[in-house]
């Protein structure tokens, strides 16, 4: 099969001709048809992220069809192989796999467990035209989405509505880092009748008004205090220096969730902003619930994804237009047909 391969950090992907991967019992092989381009694949690639798996196939927001169907004696415990059929449409997340059986697995915080393994970073991912996965972490796809729309919800999507339901009941939710994930939580923050401040670069005037076109009560800059104070923020951005800024923000009793895998040191702030009970959080990873949640509510909003098509050959144009803050919507990758 033909993928789009990292061979080396700080390094452009190189197209290559790569044995097509076999299912063991428990897994599934997918037909990609749609892979939609993370900011965590430009942490792999630009070497911000440690150990990934080399060489490796990125690539974490995958829609694709089952191919074929691994068989084998496993645990009845850890396969789910029955459950699906050749043909049907799934989504892989970046979650891939875990043992099950960890003190984190077995208290509902399997996104915590110390031995998971990650689609597109410690197992290959979604950038070729065959993936495998643990048949247990995939996703039934809501019918009213096509391929494309679909595959920026498998992280974005699903990590951003983690990063919401950590603000709890905020009904004035600050969201800094207006990018793909924010859009997509923003919609349904409004849903829910909550109140958004979306925070961009101070010089993204055309990032702000695309966010009160979207429904946010005030937009600004992210060097900006807002006109009232929040009872929740999140953090998309992967800036550490937000923090202190997002926390005086808050009213009293405020959350900060940081919404990345990864960001830049936090500068020390004086105790009296984190007083009266504001506390910080980050999100780690997703469990198979926050996705679950996720795709049940999303068409009911309807949450509505904004996406640019590449070819799986223009990986590397897609990944630094991406960084360049160049795209229109959220990249995904194609694989030829």
């Amino acid at each position: 099969m033909r993928a789009m391969v990292l061979e080396k950090a700080r390094q452009p992907l190189v197209l290559r001709d790569v044995p097509k991967p076999k299912p063991k019992a428990g897994q599934l092989l997918v037909r990609v048809s749609a892979c939609a381009v993370c900011r965590t694949d430009l942490h792999i690639v630009d070497g911000e992220l440690p150990n990934p798996k080399l060489p490796l196939i990125l690539g974490h927001q995958i829609v694709g069809r089952v191919e074929k169907i691994g068989e084998g004696p496993t645990p009845e415990s850890a396969d789910r192989t029955s459950e699906f059929k050749i043909g049907d449409r799934i989504g892989i997340p970046w979650v891939g796999w875990t043992d099950g059986d960890c003190v984190y697995c077995r208290s509902n915080r399997e996104n915590l467990c110390d031995r998971a393994r990650f689609t597109g970073y410690t197992i290959d991912g979604g950038y070729g035209e065959f993936v495998v996965i643990d048949a247990r972490f995939c996703f039934r796809l809501p019918e009213q989405y096509n391929d494309v729309d679909l595959a920026p919800l498998l992280c974005a999507g699903m990590l951003g509505y983690r990063s919401y339901r950590k603000t709890g009941d905020a009904r004035r939710l600050g969201i800094y880092g207006f990018g793909n994930a924010a859009r997509l939580i923003a919609q349904v923050a409004l849903y829910q009748g909550r109140e958004v401040f979306a925070f961009t670069r101070p010089s993204d005037k055309a990032g702000q008004e695309a966010a009160k076109k979207l429904g946010a009560k005030w937009a600004g800059g992210s060097d900006d205090m807002p006109p009232e104070k929040l009872d929740g923020a999140i953090i998309f951005a992967p800036v550490g220096q937000l923090v202190p800024v997002a926390l005086r923000s808050l009213a009293k009793g405020g959350i900060v969730v940081c919404g990345g895998i990864h960001m830049s040191d936090i500068p020390s702030f004086p105790y009296a902003d984190l007083w009266e009970e504001r506390t910080i959080c980050s999100v780690a990873n997703l469990t198979r619930r926050d996705g679950e949640e996720f795709l049940e509510i999303a068409p009911r909003v309807p949450v509505r994804t904004e996406t640019e098509i590449f070819p799986l050959e223009e990986a590397n144009t897609a990944l630094n237009r991406f960084r360049s803050g160049q795209l229109n919507g959220t990249a995904v990758l194609m694989p030829p047909r």
